[in-house]
């Protein structure tokens, strides 16, 4: 079966309003070495405060941003903006055209509940769906 943005247009518009950056335990904001250095530069941080603050590696050697208060991303600031947009890495930029949220409609009605964006603004491109879901599925691998 085709997955859901192959049957049907899907809509979305990002409104910034941070609920996609909070999540209960056992989510992670997934980095590369690449995506973390650039977040660090960005915030103009030395490598070890950038380190000591901002990054945890799991048991299984991944890097990810560190948990922050009641399982909002350490990036998000007070009124939930993220203060690291225009380098956030591509667990971010991709969302919500992960492949498991575009799978099926019952998937993508699910997220629609947690995010005001999905459903709303302009029809994106399935090819630019596809690209973002390549791109999710190679950093993966």
């Amino acid at each position: 079966m085709n997955p859901l943005f192959e049957q049907q247009p899907l809509r979305f518009e990002c409104t910034r309003c941070g609920r996609c950056c909070v999540a209960g335990d056992g989510y992670y904001v997934y980095l590369n070495t690449a995506e973390a250095e650039a977040i660090r530069s960005y915030l103009r941080l030395s490598r070890r405060w950038f380190r000591r603050r901002y990054l945890e590696c799991l048991e299984e050697g991944e890097l990810v941003a560190a948990s922050g208060p009641n399982g909002r991303c350490i990036f998000l600031d007070s009124e939930g903006q993220c203060r690291i947009y225009p380098v956030r890495p591509l667990q971010c930029r991709s969302y919500p055209f992960w492949p498991e949220l575009v799978r099926s409609k019952t998937a993508w009605q699910r997220e629609a509940r947690r995010c005001e964006g999905i459903n709303r603004g302009k029809v994106v491109a399935i090819d630019r769906i596809r690209k973002i879901i390549n791109a999710c599925r190679a950093e993966r691998d």
